[in-house]
């Protein structure tokens, strides 16, 4: 029997027993003091999202204008995470993706940055078709998303001679830091199955693996279908500013000091486009 349509069949059943909204996808943000990046990506979420769906954000005990946005939005389902130790940084991230998936009551979770906002109508539909025109996957999503011509990517790849000297001199196991995985900026997954395989967002941390890594080389490894878009693909739907968080999360001056200038040269690319100064002005969004 022709494994795919198994995996297909049993995933139906497992979809049933859950009693999980079919065709329906839980989008879920996570906020930690970033106002201006998280309204702005839920307003572009609101404006181009018609495939069906309902928006989780949880907050990472900010304290601050950010969380009062938050609790005046009726669209959206908040949860506050208080009294928590891990309020900022890559652990507060995952164990929030993993309390807003506990309250997903839908066949699909997706996890998206704040710092990720939607370009265009009919992004998530055209997202979605991948699973409904293959039954047997189980997460669509991409790598690193960058702003640079193809040409400028190619050259830093051939010329970046410390990253070759790390991967010669690392692990290409099965945990191995240099494996690709779909990074949680914007993925979606089925639910039942990652609730199947008792999935965490926030597995492998003690490794030194990012949010999702985990995850994602456990799907792969126990033989489940994923699509890994191209960069170039997944750019068409959203933008992605990265290093948002950084001024609030690392301590580490010389660090952040390096990211800040990255994230600026990013930011002034994005922030001026002509879609995102539309979803700014356009307050009726939040209503």
């Amino acid at each position: 029997m022709d494994m795919g349509l198994l995996k297909s069949e049993r995933l139906s059943e497992q979809t049933s027993k859950l009693d999980l909204a079919p065709s329906k996808v839980t989008i879920c943000v996570v906020n930690y003091r970033t106002l201006d990046f998280t309204r702005l990506c839920l307003r572009s979420i609101r404006k181009f999202t018609h495939y069906p769906h309902e928006v989780i954000v949880v907050d990472n005990d900010s304290k601050d204008e950010s969380l009062e946005y938050l609790r005046s939005l009726d669209w959206i389902r908040l949860i506050e995470r208080t009294g928590c130790d891990d309020t900022s940084g890559g652990d507060a991230h995952g164990n929030a993706l993993d309390v807003a998936f506990e309250e997903c009551n839908t066949a699909f979770f997706m996890s998206m940055h704040s710092d990720t906002f939607v370009l265009h109508d009919g992004w998530l539909g055209e997202l979605m078709s991948c699973f409904e025109k293959d039954p047997a996957v189980t997460c669509i999503g991409s790598g690193k998303l960058e702003l640079r011509p193809g040409w400028q990517l190619w050259l830093k790849q051939a010329t970046d001679f410390k990253a070759h000297i790390r991967k010669m001199i690392g692990s290409y196991g099965k945990h191995s830091r240099y494996r690709y995985y779909n990074r949680t900026i914007c993925s979606i997954y089925r639910t039942a199955i990652l609730r199947k395989e008792g999935l965490k967002f926030l597995m492998g941390s003690e490794k030194g693996l990012t949010t999702g890594k985990q995850l994602y080389f456990d799907l792969v490894d126990g033989g489940y279908k994923t699509v890994e878009l191209p960069p170039s693909k997944m750019s068409k739907y959203v933008t992605h500013l990265a290093h948002a968080t950084t001024p609030v999360v690392v301590r580490d001056t010389a660090r952040r000091r390096r990211t800040e200038r990255k994230f600026q040269r990013r930011f002034n690319k994005v922030w001026n486009g002509t879609v995102i100064q539309r979803l700014l002005a356009d307050n009726s969004l939040d209503n």
